[in-house]
């Protein structure tokens, strides 16, 4: 029996591959479900820890304690060495890193049967843009992590030719390819030449003819939509006595997802009240009441959810009425609701969509290949079902069939082919 898996730990999903002959290639991580959520909850009423879905649902259920999630995004960053308070205790982040990946280790061996020695972890092109030191210590540490977690050996692969793996598994000829990867907190793109009779070969270097990505992803988008549309219900945008604006810290730690817990610090705590008796409009204090509830009820990451799902819902229809019932203030005492259109979602991302293109295009450049040499592009990655940037890809190289793979599983189905011919 393998031994050998391949993990991908992703900023917002999280799964396990590995190549059996007659078994599917991602092992169940969650009751029936292949992905797990990368989320840990610590709950303080029950002293327990929950993960995945889980964990958003005790935590959405209003149980007291504290919700991590998008932890990735912390590697090669000063945070990685840092720590947080977690149920009163001081926990250094990389071993709260290391709690959620060896529970994805230990699943995946029960859902396999057996356990796992090796594993090729995927990464992106990229842990941290334009900064090759960050990059090299972000991949180290989380090395040094799997070990920790009981892997005796692990190998690192790009999370998009591990995707181009998976897709090389279904074709019947040679094709040059470009996987677009929009995952939660990355885009990755590569060039890669694949083919049937390759498809064995270890050592696939001569085959990729270029690399990238950029440090933006979904989280990205859900941030930015939030400071745009749902901020401004908080009082972002709004001005103070002097008419100075209210600080946008506040609302900008709120929106990024791993950030949240910072506004929850007692220090924090005394400058919002500071800030609110120095706002003289009736209309901005409202708004700002709002804020200070949502802050006391530590409901930032209900805020930062109800963000994400109005990007998806987006991402389909065109017109959505976002309820946001836990926003309240005495000043206005019915529930609130915002409707917004597909052209807000536009508008608020459309920047990130357009750094996201452009990095297809270098790609593509520095690979010196002309766009109408490309004959596929392979989507993978939950981000980018987003409307509109699929389309600005697509655009890039017009005459290239579009493949849409599985969004939150080619990568690890990828890496646990990858894990397969390494080990076995």
């Amino acid at each position: 029996m393998s031994q050998a898996c391949g993990v991908d730990f992703g900023t917002s999903n999280s799964t396990v591959g590995w190549h059996q002959a007659n078994q599917p290639a991602l092992l169940t991580l969650e009751q029936d479900k292949v992905t797990l959520p990368s989320v840990v909850f610590f709950n303080a009423e029950d002293d327990e820890v929950s993960y995945g879905r889980a964990a958003l649902t005790n935590y959405l259920a209003g149980y007291e304690g504290r919700l991590m999630r998008s932890m990735k995004s912390l590697l090669g960053t000063s945070l990685m060495d840092g720590q947080t308070e977690v149920l009163g205790k001081s926990v250094p982040f990389r071993g709260l890193l290391a709690q959620f990946i060896g529970e994805l280790k230990r699943r995946a061996e029960t859902s396999a049967g057996l356990a796992f020695d090796y594993a090729v972890l995927g990464r992106p092109v990229h842990f941290i843009d334009d900064n090759r030191n960050a990059d090299r210590i972000a991949q180290n540490t989380l090395e040094d992590i799997a070990l920790a977690v009981g892997f005796k050996e692990v190998h690192f692969q790009f999370e998009p030719i591990a995707a181009a793996f998976d897709y090389e598994s279904r074709i019947a000829k040679e094709e040059l390819v470009l996987i677009a990867d929009i995952g939660g907190g990355t885009s990755d793109f590569s060039l890669v030449r694949l083919s049937p009779e390759r498809s064995h070969v270890l050592d696939r270097s001569a085959d990729i003819l270029g690399n990238g990505g950029i440090h933006i992803g979904g989280t990205d988008f859900d941030k930015y939509l939030s400071l745009a549309q749902i901020m401004p219900l908080l009082g972002l945008g709004g001005r103070l006595s002097n008419q100075t604006d209210i600080p946008s810290s506040y609302y900008f730690n709120l929106a990024t997802w791993h950030t949240i817990n910072q506004v929850y610090t007692q220090k924090v705590g005394r400058e919002l009240l500071d800030v609110y008796r120095d706002i003289q409009n009736p209309e901005y204090r409202m708004r700002f009441e709002r804020l200070l509830n949502l802050v006391e009820d530590r409901d930032g990451h209900w805020l930062a959810i109800k963000s994400e799902e109005a990007k998806i819902l987006l991402s389909d229809v065109d017109s959505i009425d976002l309820r946001l019932e836990r926003l309240r203030s005495k000043q206005a005492s019915a529930s609130c609701s915002l409707v917004m259109e597909q052209k807000d979602l536009q508008s608020a991302v459309g920047h990130l969509s357009a750094s996201i293109a452009g990095a297809v295009s270098q790609v593509i450049q520095d690979a010196g290949i002309r766009a109408d040499q490309v004959d596929t592009v392979f989507f993978t990655g939950g981000s980018s079902g987003v409307r509109g940037l699929r389309q600005q890809i697509a655009a890039i190289v017009p005459d290239a069939r579009k493949v849409e793979g599985d969004l939150f599983g080619s990568i690890g189905a990828g890496l646990g082919l990858d894990a397969a011919r390494r080990f076995t």
